[in-house]
């Protein structure tokens, strides 16, 4: 048996990160197995469902990685698919037409509500109204008595009591099915042979299992997911920050930290917490998958991320970062430079729009200071040190890290100086800050005409010790 297994989210927005803890558990699933991963977007809700969510979607598997076999399959092209099968149930006697009206059903709603009951849907109000030309909905038969059973790999056998599902509708007034009778359909006619969803579909699997028995389709493997959380324990919303994919990558995370994150809500191998998508497919089986909820840790996504940038390859973070910076408007290029500063400011970042935000002073023209450094560094008792500085670094032939050092070397011991007395005036007169990667790195990646340029603009800026006094 060839493995299929499915993701068919609904268009109504963009790709939270639950629905794509689900997308990577089927597709983690299929490729450990050598079997098919098949994208199917269920846009039968037609008041919700947008072409602008069903691009959003694809866009962030895309940029998951996450690649399908076959489709995205649309629900709406498939109607007619639908029709026949609910037709082929009304011949066989497991669901019939049903034409009472929904005003009718919301007065026998509110009339079991004001005695304290749910409204089940009685069959013998089946053709209340009944005529050849009177619009109606196709109902399943459902069973009066006895259990339904839905066996999970997760959870075993879960048991309902068939009285408390009534008999409900497969195919709407419109010719739409239901979302029920469109999942059954669906996943038996492309060959589903195991579904990995959300718990909160749980509910649904007993009226799942009728229709399949109804048809005499073989049931696929269920296993339902335990949710994901917030810190507080409380479902994930928009509350406890970034839900959706996009967001993520918007925000500078990188595809494969998000991957290894959501792998692991609910999911474990030993003590292992970084993983190549290739040990996930590896390593991935349903044997793992916890039943307890998986809480959404920020700071834990956080960590992987800046793990991420650390450990890929300096070339692959600039590619990266390159985009960013061009949106801000600097004219950088894809070159040893920009690669050099990548290296150094990825030890300190935690995703790529914070490497974007402290590049800009390596690419500016002009240096602006923060005030409060350069009112405590670049002040008048700094000035002869810096010219001394500046002096020594111009009259350099070979400006590398080794020959700064020496000339930092000779300052110090010269003038009895620490290395942060000298460092921190250079590092605000080159950056325009007192937060950089280390002094000499800076240095080298601006070169020696860039170095010598800024430390003499910074030297002009400071009044020398008699105007100051003066003053």
């Amino acid at each position: 048996m060839t493995v299929r297994t499915r993701f068919a989210p609904s268009p109504t927005g963009s790709l939270h990160v639950g629905g794509a803890r689900t997308a990577i558990f089927n597709w983690l699933f299929a490729r450990h197995a050598g079997g098919q991963f098949i994208l199917r977007i269920e846009d039968t809700d037609r008041t919700r469902s947008t072409e602008e969510s069903i691009q959003e979607i694809t866009d962030a598997m895309e940029w998951l990685g996450l690649d399908w076999d076959e489709g995205p399959f649309r629900q709406s092209d498939r109607l007619d698919i639908y029709q026949k099968i609910a037709n082929e149930l009304l011949e066989s006697g497991h669901a019939y037409k049903c034409y009472v009206t929904s005003e009718e059903l919301e007065e026998k709603r509110k009339e079991a509500q004001s005695k304290g009951d749910v409204l089940r849907y009685k069959r013998e109000w089946a053709k209340l109204n009944e005529a050849p030309d009177e619009p109606y909905v196709i109902r399943l038969q459902t069973p009066d008595e006895g259990t339904i059973e839905v066996q999970d790999s997760l959870r075993g056998t879960v048991t309902f009591d068939a009285v408390e599902v009534d008999d409900f509708v497969i195919l709407k007034r419109d010719g739409f099915p239901t979302y029920n009778f469109a999942v059954v359909v669906d996943d038996a006619t492309m060959n589903i042979t195991h579904v990995i969803r959300g718990d909160d579909h749980l509910i649904n699997t007993p009226r799942q299992v009728l229709i399949y028995n109804a048809l005499s389709y073989d049931i696929p493997k269920m296993a339902h997911v335990s949710m994901i959380l917030g810190a507080d324990n409380k479902r994930l919303s928009k509350r406890h920050g970034a839900t959706s994919v996009v967001a993520y990558k918007d925000k500078g995370y990188l595809p494969e930290a998000i991957i290894n994150f959501l792998s692991r809500l609910g999911w474990s191998h030993g003590d292992q917490e970084i993983f190549t998508k290739t040990e996930l497919i590896e390593k991935f089986t349903l044997d793992n998958v916890g039943k307890s909820a998986a809480v959404f840790n920020e700071e834990k996504v956080e960590w992987l991320n800046s793990w991420y940038i650390k450990n890929e390859p300096p070339e692959k973070i600039a590619g990266l970062v390159l985009p960013l910076l061009k949106e801000k408007g600097l004219d950088v290029e894809l070159d040893e430079k920009l690669i050099k500063i990548v290296i150094e400011l990825s030890q300190r970042a935690k995703t790529l729009n914070d490497i974007a935000d402290m590049i800009g002073y390596f690419y500016a023209e002009e240096i602006k200071y923060d005030e409060k450094a350069a009112n405590k560094f670049l002040t008048p008792e700094i000035l002869p040190i810096l010219q001394d500085i500046t002096d020594r670094l111009s009259q350099l032939s070979d400006f590398n890290m080794d020959e700064m050092h020496k000339i930092f070397d000779q300052v110090m011991e010269e003038r009895e100086l620490k290395l942060g007395k000298i460092a921190q005036p250079v590092r605000v007169a080159l950056t325009g800050g007192t937060v950089s990667p280390g002094i000499f790195e800076v240095m080298d990646i601006l070169g020696k005409d860039e170095v010598i340029k800024r430390l003499n603009s910074a030297i002009s800026v400071i009044p020398d010790e008699e105007v100051s006094n003066e003053t």
